[in-house]
């Protein structure tokens, strides 16, 4: 049995943003892992949070799923914001984290080294109205070749900072003007088989 943590990352915006698509790949997501007997606990940043709590639950989990729209090109800035309180405080209580892993005597140790995170996991899952096109090909004006992976390295580097091991990224695409909701569940059902 493992520990899932997944995180509903998503901020609401009426008329335009209610999360619907996210709560139904978290709800996915959920059942799948508990099915296989995998033991889950969740957090919906946006219903509020205590900061210690969640620090906690990372320290439980084996696996951290962060669920989460793309707003602009990133995550919403709730996420941000949580990300900043919780690590902040992990790196307080070094519970999470010592330091980035260099020494006054030894600046030149592998910076990211402090971690106290290794043996467990970390995979962002996102949807956004960008094309599966636009990934991945040097043609593409706006990400010139990058990989969805690419676009979120700010948000898997803290996880891999923090000695998390980072698993391939998760991705609708084009979910405003050609959706294709009951392919993507059946596509994560795959991703998360091997977790």
């Amino acid at each position: 049995m493992k520990k899932i943590l997944i995180i509903n990352a998503h901020q609401f915006y009426e008329g335009f943003a209610e999360g619907k698509l996210t709560k139904t790949l978290v709800d996915t997501m959920k059942k799948e892992f508990e099915v296989k007997g995998h033991e889950v606990k969740q957090t919906n940043i946006e219903k509020g949070y205590e900061v210690g709590e969640e620090v906690e639950k990372h320290q439980w989990a084996d696996f951290i799923i962060v669920q989460a729209p793309v707003y602009w090109f990133g995550a919403p800035w709730i996420y941000k914001k949580y990300i900043d309180e919780v690590f902040t405080t992990g790196l307080v209580q070094q519970s999470l984290i010592i330091d980035d892993g260099r020494t006054r005597k030894d600046p030149n140790k592998q910076y990211g080294t402090g971690g106290k995170m290794q043996g467990k996991a970390f995979m962002m899952s996102v949807t956004w109205n960008a094309p599966t096109e636009a990934f991945g090909n040097k043609d593409q004006i706006l990400f010139e070749g990058k990989t969805v992976h690419d676009v979120f390295v700010a948000d898997t580097a803290v996880y891999k900072f923090c000695g998390a091991e980072i698993l391939p990224t998760f991705s609708c695409h084009d979910v405003l003007k050609n959706a294709d909701v009951e392919n993507d569940l059946k596509r994560i059902k795959e991703h998360i088989k091997t977790i």
